[in-house]
């Protein structure tokens, strides 16, 4: 075989490195770790053809102790940097099928420092992103059938494609079938791979859905005087779960008090009424998940213009409902965590 020197190599890596980086991934590839010693068989996807040649890269494979032909396919042994790329099987001058020889990437470090997930709510699906240039294709799957498994249901992604990319950022939706009312025992498995030239990065990770509860901003709705005091009425995002009774909420107001400008912040809806302005975050008031990101400062004046005007209200006004159907639901879902915390410890031991 004709065998590049690891200089001339990283040379030719180094010229044409962009025109060669893969925008997807390869129908067809075979993947093998540093410094195995076991062969790797490629596959030539013939029947009824007798292959006669194969290429690497356009040119024709030499054949020695350290790669043979086994029938139509071809056999690879110490795989080194120089022996990797796109080979093809030909017959009379006829390419019958490619295959791309790929070294696995290592790197140290876990997927979380690649890779950020989050779920802005307990419904179908939800969102990683990835930004390392270096990838020119990346793809996740979800599932222990993934781990370098072609047939794996993958989301795929190219740092290329405008569509997918935000700011070098490579952006997924990934589906789950998990049931939002259900208690949550199984945690999921998401797969990573990702492509730098003839090298793969595989990472996996495992995750409870609750792990990446993230939120989006809630809603000021409007403030009212009472007494000293303004109360503010706040409203779950849209894309949180319903019924809110069930998927509850709690919020953190932060204000600036008009007299000195003092930065204070206050978990109840209830702030003093001598403020300039105010935001809210929100997060699971259950499994106490992240917050999510600050809502807009919103100014506090009094007006018949202004968006959070204040109007009068009495003390009596904000007397607790009695308890009905929602407070059952709140209190059923809160005893599921109790009970699937418990069980979780009891699994520790």
């Amino acid at each position: 075989m004709k065998i590049l020197s690891v200089w001339t190599f990283g040379l030719l890596l180094f010229t044409f490195g962009g025109a060669h980086g893969h925008e997807v991934f390869p129908e067809n590839f075979v993947v093998v770790k540093k410094n195995d010693p076991r062969p790797v068989t490629l596959t030539c996807n013939t029947q009824a053809e007798k292959v006669d040649s194969w290429t690497l890269d356009g040119e024709e494979v030499e054949f020695d102790s350290y790669v043979r032909m086994e029938g139509p396919n071809l056999k690879v042994s110490e795989v080194d940097a120089p022996m990797l790329g796109k080979y093809s099987c030909w017959s009379g001058g006829k390419m019958l099928s490619s295959t791309y020889l790929f070294q696995e990437l290592e790197e140290e470090g876990d997927l979380d420092s690649l890779l950020s997930c989050r779920a802005k709510s307990y419904d179908c699906n939800f969102t990683c992103s990835l930004k390392d240039s270096r990838f020119t294709a990346v793809r996740l799957g979800l599932g222990q059938d993934c781990e370098g498994q072609q047939s794996c249901q993958w989301e795929s992604s190219s740092s290329s494609s405008s569509s997918s990319s935000h700011d070098g950022e490579l952006q997924f939706v990934l589906p789950h079938s998990l049931s939002p009312y259900a208690e949550e025992s199984t945690m999921l498995e998401l797969t990573a791979e990702a492509i730098n030239m003839y090298y793969i990065l595989r990472r996996t990770k495992t995750f409870y859905l609750r792990d990446i509860i993230q939120p989006d901003s809630p809603e000021i709705v409007r403030c009212e005087e009472v007494g000293e005091q303004l109360n503010v009425s706040v409203d779950p995002p849209p894309s949180w779960s319903t019924p809110h009774s069930f998927f509850s909420l709690e919020y953190e107001i932060q204000y600036e008090l008009k007299d000195d400008g003092t930065i204070e912040n206050s978990f109840s809806t209830l702030i003093p009424r001598k403020i300039n302005r105010l935001r809210v975050r929100s997060r699971d008031s259950l499994v106490l998940s992240a917050w999510s990101q600050w809502t807009a400062w919103q100014n506090v004046r009094k007006g018949k213009k202004n968006r959070h005007r204040c109007k009068k209200r009495h003390q009596g006004d904000l007397q607790d409902s009695t308890p009905g159907s929602s407070d059952r639901l709140k209190t059923k879902r809160r005893k599921h965590k109790k009970k699937k915390k418990g069980l979780f410890k009891q699994n520790e031991h």
